[in-house]
C-alpha cells in the first residue's frame, strides 16, 4: 500500500473538499506524462492508480506480431503469451513496466502537472461553494501577509485574501487574528486558480452587521436605504418603516443603544450615524443634521445633474457640520446626492451686508422712491419702517438687521428677511 498517497487523497478530501476521483484523474494524468517520457518511443503508456490502496500500475500498450521490428510499441506471440495464453497475433496487450529513472523523472514532472489540475479543481470547488454567497459575512483568522498589507483569511477548507484596500487603515492585524468580514465574491487568479475576495471597508459590510444584530431589518419591518462610510471613522444609513408603529432609528439603536453597540464594536468604534430617510433631499439633510438647526438654505438647481445645496450654520456648529477635514459635509453630500455648501453665519452676514452695500451705492434713481410695496411685508411693517426713517429702498440697504429689528412690531428674523427680499430683487 502507497501510504503517502493515501494520506494525500485523505487530506485534499478533508481539507479542501476536493473528490478522490478528481486528485486520481490529476496524478494519473501526470505520471502518464512522465511515464512517456522515460520510456523513448512509446506514446501509449497508460497509468492506473488504485484509489484504496494507493498502488501505482504502469502499462505499455502493445501490439503481438510474429516478428518485432519495433520494441517499444509490438510483442511476440511468445512473450504476449506468458501474460495472456489466450491472445493472438495483431490483437493489443498491456504489458506492466516500470522505466530505469521514473522514480525522479516522475516525481518532477507529476509535482508540476499536479499543482495545475489540482489547481484548477480546488478553483472549481471555490467557485461551486462560494459563488452564491456574495454579501454574506464569513469568519475566519489571519494566516499570513501577502503583496504589503493584503492578509490571507483561513476559512477553513480555502483560503480567502483581505486586500489592504478593503479594510480601514485603523485597523492592524497580527498572524492569528479572527476577522469577521463581508464575502464580497470569487476571482480567478492569474495562475489558473480562484480566490475568495473579503472586505471590510464596504457599505455592504455595515448593513449585513446590522441585519444580523436588527430582527426588524432581517424581517422587513425596518428597511435600511442608504448607506455612506468612510470606513474605520464615519458611517451614515437611512432608516424607515414600513409599520407604522415601529420606530425604525429606536430598533437600530435597541435598548440602550445594545444594538447599535455591537454594530460598533465591530467596526472598531467608528462613529454612526441613523437618520430617518426622507425622499426630499433637504429634508433629509436636515434630519442629518439634527439636532444642528440650519439657519438658511438654498438650492441651486441649474444643472440636474449636479444640484447644489447650500446652507447657512451659526458658527458654533460649523465645524460639527463639517467634520474633521470635511468627512461630515461629504458624507451628507453623498447621502443627499447633492453638492453641499456649508457657511457660518458670520461670513454669511459680512458676504450679505457687502453685497446691499454695494447696491446702495448705485446711481439709481428708483432706490430714493418712497416704498409702497415689498412682497411677502404687510403694510402695517411698511408704515412702521416709514415712520422710523427707512421709507426708501436705498436706506433700508443701508441699514442692519439689527438697526431693522429696533423697529416696533420687526423682529431680528423678520428684518433679515426683509433685506434679503430686497437684496435679491435688486440682484
Amino acid at each position: 500500500m502507497n501510504k503517502d498517497l493515501v494520506a494525500i487523497f485523505e487530506y485534499l478530501e478533508r481539507e479542501k473538499g476536493i473528490k478522490r476521483e478528481i486528485v486520481i484523474e490529476a496524478i494519473e494524468e501526470s505520471l502518464r506524462a512522465a511515464a512517456k517520457k522515460s520510456i523513448e518511443g512509446a506514446s501509449n503508456v497508460t497509468v492506473q492508480i488504485h484509489p484504496k490502496t494507493g498502488n501505482i500500475e504502469v502499462f505499455c500498450e502493445k501490439k503481438i506480431v510474429t516478428q518485432v521490428a519495433q520494441p517499444t510499441l509490438e510483442i511476440s506471440l511468445e512473450e504476449a503469451r506468458e501474460l495472456d495464453p489466450d491472445c493472438e497475433i495483431e490483437q493489443f496487450i498491456d504489458i506492466p513496466v516500470t522505466p530505469k529513472d521514473f522514480g525522479r523523472i516522475a516525481a518532477q514532472k507529476a509535482r508540476q502537472i499536479i499543482t495545475q489540475k489540482l489547481r484548477g479543481a480546488e478553483r472549481d470547488v471555490i467557485h461551486e461553494e462560494y459563488r452564491h454567497r456574495a454579501n454574506e459575512l464569513v469568519s475566519g483568522s489571519v494566516k499570513r501577509f501577502a503583496r504589503g498589507a493584503n492578509l490571507i483569511v483561513d476559512l477553513g477548507k480555502v483560503e480567502a485574501i483581505l486586500p489592504g484596500r478593503n479594510y480601514p487603515k485603523t485597523e492592524k492585524y497580527q498572524v492569528g487574528d479572527k476577522v469577521l468580514a463581508l464575502l464580497v465574491g470569487v476571482c480567478d487568479t492569474e495562475n489558473g486558480g480562484a480566490e475568495v475576495v473579503l472586505s471590510r471597508s464596504s457599505p455592504e459590510f455595515v448593513r449585513q452587521l446590522v441585519i444580523q444584530e436588527v430582527p426588524e431589518v432581517s424581517d422587513g419591518t425596518v428597511v435600511l436605504d442608504k448607506i455612506v462610510r468612510v470606513a474605520g471613522y464615519r458611517t451614515k444609513l437611512t432608516v424607515r418603516s414600513t409599520d407604522m408603529r415601529v420606530d425604525p432609528v429606536g430598533a437600530c439603536v435597541g435598548m440602550r443603544g445594545s444594538r447599535v453597540k455591537n454594530v460598533v464594536r465591530e467596526l472598531n468604534n467608528e462613529k454612526i450615524d441613523i437618520v430617518p430617510y426622507s425622499a426630499d433631499p433637504i429634508e433629509l439633510l436636515q434630519n442629518a443634521l439634527a439636532p444642528i438647526e440650519i439657519r438658511k438654505i438654498s438650492v441651486d438647481e441649474e444643472d440636474p445633474d449636479n444640484k447644489i445645496v447650500s446652507i447657512v450654520v451659526d458658527d458654533e456648529d460649523y465645524p460639527a457640520v463639517i467634520g474633521k477635514k470635511g468627512m461630515n459635509a461629504r458624507l451628507n453630500s453623498e447621502l443627499i446626492e447633492c453638492q453641499l455648501d456649508v457657511q457660518r453665519m458670520s461670513d454669511y452676514n459680512r458676504t450679505m451686508a457687502l453685497q446691499r452695500t454695494e447696491l446702495a451705492s448705485l446711481e439709481d434713481p428708483t432706490l430714493d422712491e418712497p416704498i409702497s410695496h415689498i412682497e411677502g411685508v404687510s403694510s402695517l411693517i411698511l408704515e412702521h419702517l416709514c415712520a422710523e426713517g427707512f421709507g426708501t429702498v436705498r436706506k433700508l440697504l443701508t441699514a442692519s438687521p439689527e438697526q431693522l429689528a429696533q423697529v416696533s412690531g420687526i423682529s431680528l428674523e423678520v428684518a433679515d428677511n426683509i433685506l434679503e427680499k430686497i437684496r435679491k430683487q435688486r440682484m
